[in-house]
């Protein structure tokens, strides 16, 4: 058995904190989506540090053995985005996360508080 939504989360958001990726956000998208449990949404400030958060994030996933299903856009790496099957992670450039907006799209999604326990509001059962 896979390891559990959350702590898969709490992994994601390490490895982002470890490449110092800003302003992280995760949405709850269960109830929305039938596809994704979560996005989890980060930027960085270049091309390359948007490649080193998203070579980290992978890197810790394979780690504990949850190799994301696909990756796209890590050559021009403006924006990547990383199927981890009920996790869609998606990291941006600055300007591009501003451009594209994607937590104004899923505006009506709950927040995740990912360092949370699982009792608290906002978090995902």
């Amino acid at each position: 058995m896979g390891i559990i939504l959350e702590e898969r989360l709490r992994i994601i958001q390490d490895a982002v904190e470890s490449k110092k990726g800003l302003k992280p956000v995760t949405l709850n998208l269960q109830g929305i989506s039938s596809e994704l449990d979560a996005f989890f949404i980060c930027h960085g400030t270049s091309s390359r540090h948007v490649r080193a958060i998203a070579e980290g994030i992978q890197e810790m996933l394979i780690e504990i053995g949850e190799k994301p299903l696909f990756i796209e856009g890590l050559n021009e790496a403006n924006w990547v985005l990383m199927d981890c099957g009920d996790v869609g992670i998606h990291i941006f450039e600055e300007k591009t996360r501003e451009y594209y907006r994607l937590e104004d799209l899923w505006s009506h999604a709950p927040l995740i508080d990912v360092a949370a326990p699982s009792s608290a509001s906002g978090s995902i059962s």
